[in-house]
């Protein structure tokens, strides 16, 4: 339940030390030493203040899959990470491609309270890339879908990615792709490269994920329609994004924290939780990305969390899920790769964590800037501290973090969900209604 707060001292973007109020779920009062009697008292000292986060690509895995993940452990661990919306990918079982389905994870999502689930809806039915699912359906349905993917696979067939942006014009839709040429990645377990050939794998080529997207980005011309990239992770992918954007071609695309920080290298421990799709590509590749996130090219970072449960992970190599848990750990790792590094600043972690996703994604009432009027979801996070991330920072039903055992900096200390805190302390709120 909602409760009045004023939140003291918090670093707002381009101010020092504002006092926050927060009443009704909604941001009614900013100024230094403002207050209301009764109020809860949130010390935010030293703490930058950020419009909660949104993440456009999150596998939450209900209905279906609650092995490795549910509605509600997933919301817990996107609070965790200072998140306060999550779009849900739709490879579910029953795959989320009805109105049905959709309107249930929404349902889901509310009765948990940890954060606003937004579904994704299938491009094809059950994801197969052969006849268009029920876009309209889904999209005139309580869950009111704007985002469609077929993420896992790629919608390969050229005349069905051209069926799907021109339906989804009339709504103001956007179709999400999985960019990979399934013919070229056939058996594929790694990146494509020196380390793919030192280590006898089979390589996933930049060329199939380049390529699908030069396809795409033409036919997003040809017919006026929003395109949005998922997890992009090459050089090459990064120059045919910014060619299209000075075309004037609507195309957005994400990068996620692991693509920004870790490289190939690491696959030579065979490390399964090193394994990804796409895979963790060449240093050359990491630095392009990052540069490619910090001129705008790449509009937002997206988590692409991805539960397994242990025995999916703990084999060998060949046999292993791709996949990592991301959403706790997302900040920290942006905060380090991109913030440290001096590529971005607090107010571009804002944009391409927040405002520009929640705005792809035509999410209202998230990512908004802090101000009064907004409503009240905020992270806040202190970016003085470090610390080894290890198990104890994961709050899903998964443990397959990349990051086990890495130092990383920073620590979410609130999050704030409509009025609602949810993580108070660094620790995530274990009754809401409570």
């Amino acid at each position: 339940m909602s409760e009045t707060l004023v939140i003291t001292g918090a670093r707002l973007l381009g101010a020092e030390g504002a006092d926050i109020i927060v009443e009704n779920g909604v941001i009614s009062e900013i100024g230094a030493g403002v207050s209301r009697a009764g109020a809860r008292i949130v010390d935010a000292d030293g703490l930058v203040a950020l419009p909660g986060l949104v993440d456009l690509h999150t596998h939450l895995r209900e209905p279906g899959y609650e092995a490795s993940e549910t509605i509600l452990t997933g919301t817990r661990a996107a609070a965790a990470g200072g998140f306060t919306a999550v779009f849900a990918m739709p490879n579910t079982s029953p795959v989320a491609d009805t109105a049905g389905v959709v309107e249930q994870e929404l349902a889901l999502g509310e009765a948990a309270g940890y954060a606003t689930v937004q579904p994704i809806g299938a491009v094809t039915l059950g994801q197969k890339g052969e006849r268009l699912a029920e876009l309209g359906a889904m999209a005139t349905s309580r869950a009111k879908v704007r985002v469609f993917s077929d993420d896992g696979f790629c919608v390969f067939d050229p005349l069905i990615m051209r069926r799907a942006l021109e339906y989804v014009k009339s709504f103001d839709g956007v179709i999400a792709q999985h960019a990979q040429d399934p013919r070229l990645t056939e058996g594929a377990q790694m990146n494509e490269g020196t380390v793919s050939a030192e280590l006898g794998l089979a390589g996933w080529p930049a060329v199939a994920e380049e390529s699908i997207i030069a396809r795409d980005v033409l036919l997003a011309e040809h017919v006026g329609s929003r395109l949005h990239v998922c997890h992009l992770s090459t050089a090459g992918s990064v120059d045919i994004i910014r060619w299209a954007k000075k075309r004037g071609i609507a195309v957005t695309a994400e990068v996620t924290p692991h693509h920004l920080l870790l490289t190939d290298e690491l696959v030579r421990g065979y490390d399964a939780r090193f394994k990804v799709n796409p895979p963790l590509r060449s240093e050359e590749d990491v630095l392009a990305v990052r540069q490619g996130l910090a001129d705008g090219t790449i509009d937002i970072v997206a988590t692409d969390h991805a539960p397994h449960p242990s025995e999916n992970k703990a084999c060998e190599w060949q046999a292993a899920a791709n996949g990592m848990v991301g959403l706790e750990s997302a900040l920290r790792v942006v905060h380090h790769s991109m913030v440290q590094s001096g590529l971005l600043s607090w107010a571009d972690i804002a944009r391409v964590m927040s405002s520009a996703p929640a705005r792809i994604g035509r999410l209202n009432g998230h990512g908004a800037p802090l101000e009064v009027g907004s409503p009240a979801h905020i992270t806040l996070y202190d970016p003085s501290v470090e610390g080894v991330f290890d198990e104890s920072d994961l709050h899903g039903r998964s443990v397959n973090s990349p990051y086990l055992g890495r130092r990383l900096p920073g620590s979410v200390e609130y999050t704030v969900h409509g009025g609602v805190v949810t993580v108070a302390a660094g620790a995530v709120v274990e009754e809401l209604n409570a």
